[in-house]
């Protein structure tokens, strides 16, 4: 097995998506190796990007196969990429312990379409497994704590790059 420290980062696209009142959609996530306690629990859109796929179109397909949501404009884009790491302990459950964490394409977009569009337990046009149970909309600000510990950094780094558009 490769060493952690030499383990590359899963190429992923995320998305913090606007409503017209400024607040942020998060979903609460149905299980996986992530879940490290019962309270952070949610989190935005987000997922792997595919080889040779653009980075957007990425975000676009994820945000679509996790919500169902097709009704955006694209606001903004973190233009480097953040990365962070799972604990180690998590490695070889998580992406066939090929990762030692993901590397992250943000992207802010404003939902142009109503509430009903939104389908987390059929999402996808009922082609693609729900990631999440249940969803809501929330402050910017209140972002970084409700995400897994190990994701806060990345959070408070997008809070901070889109605070202008909310």
């Amino acid at each position: 097995m490769i060493a952690y420290e030499s383990m590359p980062y899963r190429p992923c696209a995320g998305i913090t998506l606007f409503n017209r009142d400024g607040l942020i959609f998060v979903g609460r996530r149905k299980g996986g190796v992530e879940h490290v306690d019962a309270t952070h629990v949610w989190q935005m859109p987000q997922g792997g990007i595919d080889e040779g796929e653009d980075a957007y179109a990425g975000a676009l397909r994820e945000l679509y196969e996790e919500t169902n949501v097709t009704s955006v404009e694209k606001i903004g884009e973190i233009a480097d990429w953040i990365a962070y790491d799972i604990p180690r302990e998590l490695v070889a459950e998580a992406w066939g312990g090929k990762y030692r964490g993901q590397k992250q394409k943000w992207f802010a977009l404003r939902f142009t379409g109503n509430d009903s569009e939104i389908d987390v337990l059929s999402p996808g046009g009922g082609k693609h497994k729900p990631e999440f149970i249940d969803w809501r909309w929330v402050e910017m600000k209140s972002l970084p704590d409700l995400v897994v510990p190990f994701k806060r950094d990345i959070y408070e780094q997008v809070v901070k790059g889109f605070k202008h558009l909310g």
